[in-house]
Order: structure tokens, then sequence, then C-alpha cells
């Protein structure tokens, strides 16, 4: 009977704080829902009286949401595959290789976690402008190929697999890099999708980075976007919820299909240091 309560108790616990998490997230969507009328009802309604679209539309229309959607998806892709190779490949190195001053260089990828992006933005943006990459891509992309982060993520869960398997590959013929693609990478998985889910999300939410390096709307990403959205319709809440719907999708739709990677890596890095 007490093991019956005390579930049940953390059941409607973790309910209750669910709700309360997702409330903005479901009220947005009612509100995005509701005609202009109805939002400015008093006392407030939360469930529109019929499902209303227009201002999905008229969103559509007032900037390209679409466009802003798919650059943030091609820029968050290709950067989160750029943190996985980088960061495998400089763990596998730490973890594997033994060379002078791997602790210290490893300690020096370490302390750079301590130095703020606001310190290093106007240094990475005059870079981008003397090699003529402003307003595209590789503005967007190659200064967050690599994270000190994601190289300490993925060391950490190499600690965790034995030695005993590089040293049965080795006696096997293997080389060092079919031990990695081979063996090592599948075994991976959980780190891998944890790094991916936290490079794509933290990608898509960029602003700031995205805001200094762009000037035109082709090659703004959503965050940016959905601040444009609000400037020009700032009294049509209807329509700035409707973009914050649509933008908000991707990275909810990312979050849920790899969440529970995201756990069984972060979990498992953390057994051994």
């Amino acid at each position: 009977m007490r093991k019956n309560i005390k579930a049940l108790s953390i059941y409607v616990i973790n309910t209750a704080l669910a709700g309360i998490i997702l409330f903005p997230l479901i009220y947005a969507l009612m509100i995005s829902l509701m005609q202009p009328s109805d939002i400015f009802q008093y006392p407030p309604k939360f469930i529109p009286k019929s499902l209303y679209l227009g201002n999905y539309i008229e969103a559509l229309r007032s900037v390209p949401i679409l466009r802003f959607v798919l650059n943030s998806f091609i820029v968050s892709s290709v950067v989160t595959v750029g943190q996985i190779v980088t960061a495998s490949l400089a763990a596998y190195a730490f973890t594997y290789y033994d060379f002078k001053g791997k602790n210290v260089i490893f300690l020096i990828f370490l302390s750079t976690m301590m130095i703020p992006g606001e310190a290093t933005i106007i240094a990475n943006y005059l870079t981008m402008r003397s090699l003529n990459w402003l307003d595209t891509y590789q503005a967007l992309i190659v200064p967050n190929l690599s994270t000190a982060l994601g190289i300490f993520l993925m060391r950490q869960f190499f600690l965790t697999i034995p030695k005993d398997y590089y040293e049965a590959a080795a006696m096997d013929g293997a080389s060092k890099f079919q031990f990695f693609i081979k063996v090592l990478l599948p075994l991976s998985r959980p780190a891998i999708g944890s790094l991916a889910i936290y490079s794509f999300l933290m990608t898509w939410n960029q602003y700031m980075w995205p805001l200094l390096v762009t000037n035109r709307d082709e090659m703004r990403t959503v965050q940016i976007g959905i601040s444009m959205l609000q400037m020009a319709e700032s009294q049509s809440f209807g329509l700035i919820m409707a973009g914050v719907v649509m933008i908000i999708i991707p990275s909810i739709v990312a979050f849920i299909v790899g969440q529970k990677q995201l756990i069984e890596g972060l979990g498992a890095g953390a057994l051994k240091g």
C-alpha cells in the first residue's frame, strides 16, 4: 500500500510539473488558433471557439518563415554532423593515444568553456569579414563546428569502454582507424545521440551570432525571423504566436526523438572521469 501511495504521489507531482512547464507552449498554440477578436476578450479564453488558421497564413505572408526554418535546419544539421566528427576524433586521440602534454592540452580545451562567447564574437566576426564570408552559410556554420563540451562528453564516454576492446581489435589486425569506425563509434551511439541533440538545439536557438553575420532576409535564421515578425506585427498576438509555434515544432520533435539518447549519453559519460 505504501509503495502504491508513493508511486501515485510521484505520478501526480510529475504530472503537475509537466503541466506547469507545458502550459506556455499549449497557451501559445491556443492563441495562434484564435481569431483576433477572441484574443482580447475579458475574461480571457484559453480554448478557441473554432480552429482559425488565418494567423498562420498571415505569418507566412508577413515574413519568409519557411526560408528561415530551412536556413536554421541546414545550419543546425551541418553543425551537428561537424561537431560529432571533430569531437569524436579529438576524444579518440585524448583517450587512446599517448603523447607529450596530452593532459595539459586537454585542460586547455576545457578552460575554453569558461570563456563567454561575447569575448570572442568580435574577433570571429572580423575573421568572417576578412574571409568575405558574411551573409553566407560558411559564417553561420564554420565557427561552430567544434566545441570543448563535445570533446569532453565524447572523451568521458570513451573512458567507460574497456581498453580490452582496443587490444583485441589490434590483435585481429584492425588498424586504429578501423577500430574507431567499426568498434568505437557503434558502441558510442548514446553519447553521439546526446551530442547530436544538444548541438542541434543549441544551434537552432542561436540569436546573436546569426544576427551579426547576416544582413539579407534570405540568410536569416528562425530566431531572428520571429523577432522580425514581432517588430512588424507588434499588436497581432495571434500572428506572433503562430510564428512561434511553427518555429519551435522542429526543435520539439528533435528533442522527443533523441531524449533517450540524450539521457543515456549524459549518464554514461558521468560514470568515469
